[in-house]
């Protein structure tokens, strides 16, 4: 195998085409094009076409970074991060150099499903309960990032359920649900035409001043289940079943959380979006929040920003990720 891949690299600069060996098994192809090395410190190096097309850095031993630009732009300048001693280099393009707040709540992002990818597999979870689906955006994360388990999406409101049963119809371990999850059986009117915001709850004054899309709404009437009604239903098969509860349900979690009754005992962890300034009337405080997961048996691992104030740097929500200690593996 490797023989016959030496023989398409050595065969393709007759085609016209540019290879750049990146190590055994990986390389960069490319049209021709002239390239320019600009060290960037030790061990890592810019390597780019004369036209900005890509980018290919050596981020550390048996590391590369390769970058695709807009057609006609120079992929640059960059600034390379040392990330303490991990060995690991960060590269930042000038915009993202200049935009810490925007750098930071994508770093953050980053981390926060780096973490819960970790979780899952530490606890050995073959379950998501994925609350507050919207279009499936969390659920295709965690199948990029390489979970493979069974996911159960829940999502109340029409447009977006649409969307969600698309995203799934390929997958047979994800299911989807069209309902909303929370404290008892009902049906309720929630809040839609905020995107990725639609809540149960009315917008808050401080949430109505941050977001212009708070200010014109209509509603949709959906149905509510409670959480330890359909969990049956959600691990059908599973024959030891370690299950995660992500709830991102715009100021509703504690009240999904209350729908799990005795049943939240099943969980191994959880993700719960707590507010620190409040979008929405009646939405937890995040101590609240924080203080009704704790006596649920559930301890902090993990605490990310979601959003911040660009005028004062502080943080609107957490993403807080919880998990029941006595269930991980080897623990008394």
């Amino acid at each position: 195998m490797q023989t016959l891949y030496r023989r398409l690299l050595q065969l393709m600069p007759r085609l016209g085409l540019r290879v750049t060996d990146l190590g055994p098994g990986t390389a960069v192809v490319s049209r021709r094009g002239g390239r320019v090395r600009t060290p960037l410190g030790p061990g890592a190096d810019l390597l780019t076409r004369d036209d900005g097309r890509y980018a290919v850095t050596g981020a550390g031993k048996d590391t590369w970074v390769v970058l695709r630009d807009k057609p006609g732009t120079a992929p640059g300048p960059w600034e390379s991060v040392r990330l303490g001693d991990t060995g690991a280099r960060l590269l930042l393009g000038e915009r993202a150099a200049a935009d810490e707040r925007k750098f930071q709540m994508a770093a953050a992002e980053y981390l926060c499903t780096q973490h819960v990818t970790a979780m899952l597999d530490l606890y050995g979870v073959n379950c998501v309960i994925d609350v507050g689906a919207n279009h499936g955006q969390y659920a295709k994360r965690l199948r990029r990032l390489g979970y493979t388990g069974r996911i159960a999406s829940f999502e109340p409101t029409a447009e977006a359920f649409a969307r969600l049963s698309k995203a799934a119809e390929h997958d047979p371990e994800w299911q989807v649900h069209h309902c909303g999850l929370g404290r008892e059986d009902t049906t309720a009117d929630i809040h839609v035409g905020w995107n990725t915001m639609n809540s149960l709850l009315p917008a808050s004054d401080y949430g109505r001043g941050r977001y212009q899309r708070f200010h014109t709404t209509r509603t949709e009437q959906i149905r509510i289940r409670r959480l330890d009604g359909v969990l049956e239903e959600a691990l059908d098969g599973l024959a030891e079943p370690r299950p995660f509860l992500k709830m991102d349900t715009q100021g509703y979690d504690l009240e999904v959380f209350a729908g799990g009754g005795e049943r939240i005992a099943d969980f191994v962890g959880l993700q719960s979006e707590v507010a620190v300034l409040r979008l929405y009337e009646g939405s937890p405080a995040m101590s609240e929040a924080i203080a009704a997961y704790e006596n649920g048996g559930f301890e902090i691992t993990g605490m990310y920003p979601v959003t911040r104030e660009a005028t004062t740097g502080r943080v609107v929500e957490f993403d807080c990720v919880m998990m029941r200690a006595k269930a991980a593996p080897g623990a008394d």
